[in-house]
């Protein structure tokens, strides 16, 4: 089973439930973790894994031999992300803005392309003392692309058939996070009742609408805003899983690094009956 853990916005505790899931499930069953939160990975600490191997992670881009080129302009025509410009008798390559998709050198006409490795990141894997088994990517400070290193991370750091796998996803709605969810078999939607937790939630649930990806909510910080994600999730048939209320001292200490489940072990009996009517959603859609 993976479940994905996301989130319409950031900062509505996304980390910590899925940090918190991955704690209580590991006593009992294999677990795997991947924190696809790469622009600001962060699962690390609540999980303290030991990060010993790493990888780079990076991205094909084309280097021009200006000496073969015959200067048609033939690159430039077929990139859709204008990073190859033609300026006079020089092609100009802008890395930041490549896609890899090696386009331009398949459709070079005088071979005057080869492909060059430009390193967007870090992939970094370990293992917690829980006994799960970790995995992130960093991306690099400057660099704008995140979905190339998602991926990567995911190809790399591959789940064995027994594990229930974790992932923490990037908070919004765009192509980190849809890469992030793609492959999975659940999202779980973190928010908080507030306006903007409401209008970001939405967002999140016409994502895995369009993903074919069930999903359920966990709203955190129950007891401020109003009811209007409470009433949104009826709407819609949105189930809410759990609700967290707003504690100070559950805040203070989620803030030094300490987990959920650390703070309050109740919830790992209540993260298991999360996990309990994901499965049962799961085999009634699969029915």
């Amino acid at each position: 089973m993976i479940i994905a853990v996301a989130s319409g916005k950031g900062g509505t505790g996304k980390t910590t439930v899925a940090t918190s899931l991955a704690l209580a499930l590991a006593p009992h069953r294999p677990v795997c973790f991947l924190d696809c939160d790469v622009e600001a990975p962060n699962a690390h600490l609540f999980l303290k894994p030991v990060l010993d191997v790493r990888k780079l992670a990076v991205l094909p881009v084309p280097q021009i031999d200006q000496a073969r080129c015959q200067h048609q302009g033939t690159c430039a025509k077929v990139c859709q992300f204008n990073a190859i410009a033609i300026a006079g008798e020089t092609v100009l390559v802008f890395p930041d803005l490549c896609h890899g998709c090696g386009s331009c050198m398949l459709n070079c006409p005088a071979g005057a392309i080869i492909e060059q490795p430009h390193r967007l990141g870090i992939l970094e894997s370990g293992r917690a003392n829980t006994g799960i088994r970790f995995a992130r990517g960093v991306l690099d400070i400057g660099q704008p692309l995140a979905v190339p290193v998602i991926r990567q991370l995911k190809q790399w750091f591959r789940p064995r058939p027994d594990e229930t796998v974790i992932i923490d996803a990037p908070p919004g709605t765009s192509c980190p996070t849809v890469e992030s969810l793609q492959g999975a078999d659940y999202a779980l939607l973190v928010t908080e009742p507030t306006p903007f937790g409401l209008h970001d939630l939405r967002l999140a649930y016409e994502l895995t609408r369009e993903l074919g990806l069930p999903a359920g909510v966990i709203i955190n910080r129950d007891g401020i805003g109003d009811s209007g994600t409470r009433d949104f999730c009826a709407s819609v048939d949105l189930p809410v899983l759990l609700h967290i209320p707003l504690d100070r001292a559950l805040t203070e200490g989620l803030a030094q690094g300490v987990p959920l489940v650390a703070l309050r072990p109740q919830y790992t009996a209540h993260l298991w009956r999360v996990l309990a009517m994901i499965g049962h959603r799961l085999r009634e859609t699969a029915c």
